[in-house]
């Protein structure tokens, strides 16, 4: 997290362990015949997608590397609170033995059968193999397989699962289940559609849904909802669905829906904005102007705006919301052809997502800010435990966006928030989760992709992480790639981090490339105050503490075009 010296602290994972916590008991392998044969779906992750895998979180995703064999495996990004934890149910047989193996990289990957044995290794920095055998039970017809990491021990990886033993079925129950009825679209892009049904009923238990496009299974899933990808633009399909038993027994198809992409060329909010971080209240605030007219920058996101009491908003909680020094500031950035996006929060003071009593007193509070300076757009940068890990204060941010969405025409919504090197952390996807739940059409997720405790590749980290969110974004929307990218925002922090890591004029530059390459909506960094060179003057709040002329990252941030 950032010091006090900077005033402006991002969150990292840490790392909580028990060693005593890790002390799991690995099974004996236990006699019986079973044959060769791997009864695991989609188990060497070729398909690139990861059904009828689940993870927990939706923090597992499909990646070409690195992998055992083939050309994908699974990537399982654990978090300071999930594990990351990805299962698959099959059907098996009673009182029959099966043989469970897996390869893993990563630190404490595990590998196992839910209520039965399991096993682990501690560290594996190349692919390892896991194996472990078990026996079903006099009666059992269905077993869920597993494998995750460990809290706050870092991504791990697995490939070429397989689970050798004969398929389920062939048991007393015979009974299908009945027909999944209500088969709708509930949103479609250029390359993918989104379904729901209802569900099904059996006299034991319903354990899948097999989604069907025409006579081929495209997917399975555990639940009633599934988004189908990898489709052609401009295109007619028909969707049905049948449910599934643990003893194998299959449905009738519901009823069929038909449903014609997108057309193709990507989506979004068609917005685009260099943004870098001016700060008035800390480190030397540079005249505006001055850097306009040095880099050619028009945009300046603001910080920050906090509460100064009783959901009242002020800059920084003390300075007044107009007449001061933050009002001079803007009128001159509008004077020279510019405009601002002021931020809402940070990590540190009072802020008024964490301390109005209601996502409407939050709306009613933001939009003075909007009515003082008529925005176009607001930035709400959620942090530390008060508002970023808390649930119930991001679904108030979120619905007070939505409330101002709805209030101002035309207005962008931006929410800023901490991210692993592999994309969003257990808070970050419960953030975007809640966004969709609550339909709060956010039109840009900017991740902050430093601070992450030390790495020196702050390029691949931050390439990394935003591929994670865009992934993440696609799961939840189901969007195609562009229109996920076209929702993405980097927020960058210039020369040394609080982490002591590194981001030099050079590696901005290819940030600021790979950026304008996959057409994301936004880049910003923190902070224009630190644009001046000192090398060697460490971390501190008016200089970069590296080597790099003056307003040299502002400059690299002004070629962003989207």
């Amino acid at each position: 997290m950032r010091t006090s010296t900077l005033g402006r602290p991002r969150r990292r994972l840490v790392a909580l362990l028990g060693t005593a916590a890790l002390a799991l008991t690995g099974a004996v392998a236990l006699p019986g015949s079973a044959e060769a044969a791997n009864i695991l779906s989609n188990a060497g992750f070729e398909s690139g997608g990861l059904s009828p895998w689940t993870c927990t979180g939706n923090l597992g995703s499909v990646v070409s590397s690195p992998v055992h064999s083939g050309s994908k495996a699974l990537q399982g990004a654990v978090s300071s609170s999930d594990n990351a934890k990805c299962s698959q149910t099959v059907s098996v047989q009673p009182n029959t033995t099966y043989s469970l193996t897996a390869w893993v990289r990563g630190n404490y990957v595990y590998l196992g059968v839910d209520g039965g044995a399991s096993t682990w290794t501690p560290s594996a920095s190349s692919y390892t193999q896991l194996s472990v055998s078990f026996t079903t039970g006099a009666s059992q017809t269905s077993a869920t397989i597993y494998t995750h990491g460990w809290y706050g021990q870092g991504t791990y990886w697995a490939d070429d699962i397989s689970l050798d033993g004969p398929g389920g079925g062939g048991g007393s129950d015979t009974q299908a289940p009945t027909a999944p009825t209500g088969l709708t679209s509930t949103g479609k892009t250029s390359s993918s559609v989104s379904l729901s049904w209802n569900a099904s009923s059996d006299n034991v238990g319903v354990t899948g849904y097999d989604v069907y496009n025409g006579s081929s299974r495209v997917t399975t899933v555990t639940g009633t909802s599934a988004t189908v990808g990898g489709l052609s633009a401009s295109t007619s399909y028909t969707f049905t669905v049948r449910a599934r038993d643990a003893a194998g027994n299959t449905s009738g198809a519901s009823n069929a829906v038909t449903v014609t992409t997108s057309a193709g060329g990507g989506g979004g909010t068609g917005f685009k904005q260099a943004a870098p971080y001016l700060y008035e209240g800390w480190g030397d605030p540079p005249n505006p102007q001055t850097v306009m007219s040095a880099t050619g920058i028009k945009w300046f996101t603001m910080a920050f705006v906090l509460d100064s009491g009783g959901c009242n908003p002020a800059w920084d909680g003390s300075r007044p919301l107009t007449g001061g020094a933050d009002q001079t500031a803007i009128n001159q950035i509008r004077a020279a052809g510019g405009d601002i996006v002021p931020s809402f929060g940070g990590w540190q003071g009072s802020k008024l997502g964490a301390n109005c009593s209601s996502a409407s007193a939050l709306a009613a509070a933001t939009q003075k800010v909007i009515d003082a300076y008529g925005l176009k757009a607001v930035d709400f940068d959620i942090e530390n435990t008060d508002e970023f890990e808390n649930e119930a204060v991001q679904a108030k941010i979120l619905t007070a966006l939505k409330t101002l969405k709805a209030n101002n025409p035309g207005l962008k919504t931006i929410v800023t928030f901490g991210t692993s090197t592999t994309g969003p952390t257990y808070y970050g996807n419960r953030l975007i989760e809640q966004a969709k739940s609550i339909g709060a059409d956010i039109d840009v997720f900017t991740i902050m992709p430093f601070d992450f405790g030390g790495g020196s590749d702050m390029y691949g980290n931050t390439v990394n992480a935003t591929e994670g969110l865009k992934n993440k974004l696609k799961s939840t929307f189901g969007w195609d790639d562009a229109t996920a990218y076209a929702h993405i925002g980097i927020s960058g922090m210039n020369g040394l981090s609080d982490q002591q890591e590194n981001t030099t004029p050079q590696i901005w530059t290819q940030i600021r490339d790979w950026a304008n390459s996959h057409h994301i909506a936004r880049l910003a960094y923190w902070a224009v105050n630190r644009d001046r060179p000192c090398p060697g003057g460490g971390v501190t709040s008016n200089c970069s503490g590296i080597s790099q002329t003056n307003w040299q990252f502002t400059s690299i941030t002004a070629g962003f075009t989207g």
